[in-house]
């Protein structure tokens, strides 16, 4: 075969080029982009659509506060800054209701053999890999708004406090068999060591 894919004349195989650089070996599974941090070679749990809602929720309250101290200086004021303001607030409060469905489906978490993977992340996407024999503890934690909706977040803690990751938006189930699998894989990784 050439290198387009086709066989000589003769049926034989061209030997490979001497001489030029080899080309490295692709992964198993094909190549990959490393400006791609979310590998698709992962099974990915997504977490409840019901973030939505408490993201939805906690940022509308945060906002109308804002709003309302904006509004209330433009009254009293008049001054044209406290409408500007005000116009931005808004604005800025529905584009972020808009974004924040995608937002929360981008998360996501894997666990594999040795580590669990957290993904999150629209404009700027991370991912967090947290070695099991790397964690000291793990929380699970539910606010007003997260048992509302029957929702916890579990946040695994390491020796780092840059490494620490959490994964929001988890039945309160789910949660917990999380962090008891999380917790029994750390201690069974840190006899290893």
């Amino acid at each position: 075969m050439s290198e387009h894919g086709e066989q000589s004349p003769t049926g034989a195989v061209p030997p490979a080029p001497t001489g030029g650089p080899v080309p490295p070996e692709q992964p198993v599974g094909g190549p990959t982009d490393p400006l791609e941090p979310w590998p698709e070679t992962v099974r990915w749990q997504p977490v409840s659509q019901d973030l939505i809602w408490v993201e939805a929720l906690r940022l509308s309250i945060g906002m109308l506060v804002v709003i309302a101290g904006l509004l209330i200086g433009l009254v009293l004021t008049g001054s044209w800054p406290f409408g500007l303001a005000l116009g931005l607030a808004v604005l800025l409060t529905v584009w972020r209701l808009l974004v924040i469905a995608r937002a929360v489906r981008a998360w996501g978490y894997a666990e594999r053999d040795n580590d669990l993977l957290v993904r999150h992340g629209l404009l700027v996407r991370r991912l967090s890999i947290v070695p099991y024999a790397r964690m000291q503890f793990v929380d699970v934690t539910a606010g007003p708004l997260e048992r509302a909706f029957k929702l916890a977040t579990v946040q695994l803690h390491t020796a780092a406090a840059a490494s620490d990751a959490r994964v929001p938006g988890l039945r309160p189930a789910e949660a917990s068999r999380l962090r008891d699998r999380l917790t029994a894989l750390g201690e069974d990784r840190a006899e290893g060591i």
